[in-house]
């Protein structure tokens, strides 16, 4: 029973990672036209979340340090949940650019606390990282998924539409309370500190800034590709919709597929190579739908596996908190500048073959950056928990 309420409570966390993202993209095109704001100020609201939660990110062990993990986790999802309240109360600009700096500031707590949480309870199966990165997709797709729904039924509100998803976190708040209500909290002892001059964490949050870079430049932009290429709103969002959903079953394999057979470098390069072969699709102007399916493979692949490298390589849940705090600071903050190039790109030159081309070149550095993680130690044995 208490191994079920630990996995509940990483599954209603993870879930509210990201519909204050997703819920957005669907709706670009509808914000722009009706608050006025340009394809560089649309995309500002899937920028600012990710880069907040580069910037914040080591702030996550200072809180630590001080609250203790889980209420750390608890501070972050109420961040979270109340940033996203906040769209609730006016159609404007300026409550859309808080609302995503403060629930920015939320995910790039929550982040690397939970690495910690999965090392701290789950120390020998690290492929727990599962249910973690697929909640937070199904969360993303299911705001990305049901935001068009909801802003019909809702007489085209988009302050509704944006807002109700804070009902998500206040039923992880709640799932959470048990844990400030039933747990002492003693890390506050144990000061914590970056590997800024470890090689190996060096790496892996070059590999996480790459990843993300692809992974929010697609989620934001997707959907307005598809409506470039002459599809209509709505299966332009449900390309989106389709992109995030075949992630959840990717996301959930991958991981114990890596921890039961090892052959990281494998599932690493196939997942970039998946995503590569969807771009060259958009390239060629080729049906959308075997592109998306692509790129949803290998996103769905590469995230997973992003979390998973620091709580592999790490002994402690302080160790694992401040890897991931580092790959996710310098990953996040790379990765927020992919939405905004895409987005400045497309003004530029009116068309997103130039930004297509960028996506080439990123995927092509990510794995060559794979490549060097997985040249340093031998391929795992099957069923390890050690990674090479």
């Amino acid at each position: 029973m208490k191994k079920f309420y630990l996995l509940l409570a990483i599954f209603m966390a993870a879930l509210n990672l990201r519909p204050i993202i997703t819920s957005v993209a669907p709706l670009l095109g509808t914000m722009q036209s009706e608050l006025g704001m340009s394809g560089l100020t649309a995309s500002l609201l899937t920028t600012f979340p990710v880069l907040c939660m580069g910037l914040f990110a080591p702030s996550a062990t200072a809180l630590r340090d001080r609250l203790g993990l889980e209420r750390s986790i608890f501070t972050a999802l109420l961040l979270i949940t109340g940033a996203t309240a906040l769209r609730g109360s006016a159609d404007s600009v300026t409550i859309l650019v808080i609302s995503a700096l403060i629930g920015g500031i939320g995910i790039s707590l929550a982040g690397p606390l939970l690495s910690g949480f999965i090392k701290k309870y789950f120390p020998t199966k690290p492929g727990i990282v599962s249910i973690y990165s697929a909640s937070m997709t199904f969360g993303a797709a299911m705001a990305s998924a049901l935001s068009i729904p909801i802003y019909n039924r809702s007489n085209q509100s988009l302050t509704m539409t944006l807002s109700c998803w804070a009902i998500l976190g206040v039923l992880g708040l709640i799932v959470w309370s048990v844990f400030l209500r039933n747990r002492a909290n003693k890390e506050g002892s144990v000061r914590s500190r970056l590997p800024i001059r470890n090689p190996r964490a060096i790496l892996l949050t070059l590999f996480f800034g790459l990843m993300a870079c692809m992974f929010y430049s697609l989620t934001a932009w997707i959907s307005p590709i598809a409506h470039s290429f002459g599809y209509s709103s709505a299966s332009s969002a449900m390309f989106l919709t389709i992109f995030t959903i075949i992630q959840i079953p990717v996301s959930l394999l991958i991981p114990g597929l890596v921890s039961r057979f090892g052959k990281r470098r494998f599932f690493l390069v196939f997942c970039s190579v998946s995503e590569l072969i969807g771009i060259v699709i958009l390239l060629f102007h080729l049906p959308m739908l075997p592109a998306v399916i692509c790129l949803g493979i290998g996103a769905g692949g590469l995230f997973p596996l992003a979390l998973m490298l620091p709580i592999v390589e790490t002994k402690t849940s302080e160790e694992a908190g401040s890897w991931s705090a580092m790959s996710q600071c310098g990953g996040y903050i790379i990765g927020a500048m992919g939405p905004l190039l895409i987005g400045a790109i497309f003004d530029y030159s009116g068309s997103f073959t130039v930004a297509l081309f960028a996506m080439l070149a990123v995927i092509a550095v990510m794995i060559a950056v794979q490549l060097l993680i997985t040249s340093h130690k031998p391929e795992i044995q099957a069923g390890s928990v050690e990674m090479e």
